[in-house]
């Protein structure tokens, strides 16, 4: 029994100790004002996917009342563009605050950001911060990392303006093939001898 004892210890230790390194809390006020990079952005999937990493990050997940976008109560307010934040959703790429702004013209005017829509039922307004190329460390592809400052309303937060960030890489556009010349082989089924006749 006693020989047990050292090993049972040992076990205990491994087990208690971290797996691995903590992450770092999330940033959220340099997230949500676009003054991160697309890889600071990709530490915020895991902890939106995951409800404890969720709240170990301050975030209180909430009852879903959009299909395109999660939704979480900051365990502290935030101070996100001058304004005061308690909540935050998190849609793909994108990071926002829910701010209590029932007009967002103002707020658009400040940041500079250009109206994309703007009636009285939708607003949004956008300007890209970030255009860069960058190249994938793992594969070596060539991307182009996008970040994007928004605003927008959205009718299932009446009253309410979602402002945030967008962070994406994508691919380079493709170049445009030249049009073939007229001196282009003949159309199918026209006989190049006759044609010359």
């Amino acid at each position: 029994m006693t020989s047990l004892r050292p090993a049972c210890l040992a076990l205990l230790a491994v087990l208690s100790a971290p797996a691995f390194a903590e992450a770092p809390p999330l940033d959220l006020p340099a997230l949500i004002e676009c003054r991160q990079r697309v890889s600071d952005y990709e530490a915020v999937a895991p902890v939106v996917a995951d409800p404890l990493k969720a709240v170990a990050n301050g975030l209180q997940p909430l009852p879903q009342t959009n299909q395109f976008m999660t939704e979480f109560r900051l365990a502290a307010p935030i101070t996100v563009f001058g304004e005061r934040a308690e909540y935050i959703a998190v849609a793909g790429a994108s990071i926002m605050a829910i701010l209590d702004l029932a007009d967002p013209r103002p707020l658009a005017k400040r940041l500079a950001l250009e109206d994309g829509v703007d009636t009285p039922r939708k607003f949004m307004a956008g300007r890209e911060l970030v255009s860069r190329d960058v190249t994938d460390p793992r594969t070596g592809e060539a991307l182009i990392e996008s970040v994007i400052l928004s605003l927008s309303t959205v009718n299932s937060h009446p009253g309410k303006t979602l402002a945030g960030c967008t962070y994406s890489l994508d691919l380079p556009p493709e170049e445009e093939t030249p049009p073939a010349s007229p001196t282009a082989a003949p159309s199918p089924g026209v006989n190049p001898a006759a044609a010359r006749r």
